[in-house]
């Protein structure tokens, strides 16, 4: 019996370690009247971090890849198997969705239009959530 107990909380600890290693750090950054949010997805590229980072710090970049970000919450969903930029362009999957009431709908919009069009089989993920200013 105690082995069992012993074994069941080895199991616990390392099944708690995994939850923690799965947690995407994010980047926090303030432009103009918003608050802007990148999640820092392992399957990023390099070029596509930089280019979200821009999108982060720049009005007409923003207005580009997330319209009507500027009119209450936006999110901008992407698939890890398709990725944000193949080939230098978006992904068709990759949605922005912007101008609704809450962080929570803006999530949930951008995501389904980024699953219902995503080719791989993974979900779809949120890089960037964009916010009124407190």
């Amino acid at each position: 019996m105690m082995k069992y107990i012993a074994m069941g909380a080895a199991l616990g600890l390392g099944l708690g370690a995994v939850a923690v290693a799965e947690a995407v750090k994010t980047e926090v950054a303030e432009l103009g009247t918003s608050s802007i949010t990148l999640h820092l997805q392992p399957f990023l590229t390099e070029t596509e971090l930089a280019t979200l980072r821009v999108v982060m710090s720049n009005p007409d970049a923003l207005a580009i890849f997330v319209p009507d970000s500027s009119k209450g919450f936006a999110a901008l969903a992407v698939s890890p198997e398709d990725g944000f930029l193949p080939q230098g362009a978006p992904a068709a999957s990759a949605q922005a969705i912007g101008g609704l009431p809450d962080a929570a709908a803006a999530a949930k919009d951008a995501l389904a239009a980024c699953d219902k069009l995503r080719k791989g089989a993974s979900a779809c993920v949120l890089v960037l959530e964009i916010a009124p200013k407190a």
